[in-house]
């Protein structure tokens, strides 16, 4: 289980990478400042190092200055948006990819991954597919079948049913299937993850019981129920 040093101000948008890449099997620890995230990322104890760039006290290219001197620790940079000067200024300090924000988590985590594969601090046996009953998804290839045949997906399709997958028998909220599935804050009258999922549903079919495997739970979310393997 890789370690992974979060060093962020945004409080919102730690947590929520944070819960998500523990979901994703990772370790995870945060710092909310450049002084702090550097003391931890020079501990040894972390696979790789994720820095945003605006940072108080420290900003993240000072503490990615810091860290080359003294490790070789793999380092992802989070950037402003349309902001080349500080990618360009990262890579040319060692950075080893750069995230734009605003960003998922889902896309973060991609990143970590590519990462640690091309260091070899990943063996792809940890990339494993995600398996709920009758389901079987392959993230790293976005490939999916149910009950043995390929299951054709859309791309937001997909990620809103392996975010229910991996939470299989547990209800997940309409807010973290809006921040994990289609990668932005929950809006007020939103019902666009009411539409994809009606769209999933006609895709799977029914269970022999005669249940949706998508299961509304009123006023809380949906579950994904395990039956039908």
């Amino acid at each position: 289980m890789a370690r992974v040093l979060l060093v962020d101000d945004d409080a919102e948008l730690v947590e929520m990478m944070a819960d998500y890449l523990g979901r994703e099997g990772f370790q995870v620890e945060t710092a909310s400042d450049g002084e702090q995230g550097l003391i931890r990322a020079l501990s040894g104890e972390f696979a790789i190092a994720v820095l945003d760039v605006m940072m108080p006290q420290m900003s993240g290219i000072e503490v990615l200055n810091q860290i080359r001197k003294r490790s070789r620790m793999p380092v992802l940079m989070l950037t402003a948006r349309g902001d080349d000067i500080d990618r360009i200024v990262g890579l040319e300090q060692g950075a080893d990819d750069y995230v734009a924000k605003p960003c998922t988590a889902r896309e973060i985590s991609a990143r970590i991954r590519a990462i640690l594969r091309r260091s070899g601090a990943l063996d792809d046996d940890t990339c494993q597919p995600v398996s709920a009953g009758a389901l079987s998804m392959w993230p790293e290839q976005r490939r999916a079948q149910w009950q043995g045949a390929p299951l054709e997906l859309t791309s937001t399709e997909f990620n809103l049913l392996e975010v229910l997958a991996r939470n299989a028998g547990r209800t997940v909220t309409k807010a973290e299937l809006s921040e994990q599935g289609l990668g932005r804050p929950l809006q007020k009258f939103d019902r666009s993850i009411e539409v994809h999922l009606s769209k999933i549903r006609e895709k799977l079919g029914l269970l022999a019981d005669g249940r949706s495997s998508i299961q509304t739970i009123f006023r809380q979310g949906y579950q994904f129920i395990k039956a039908g393997s």
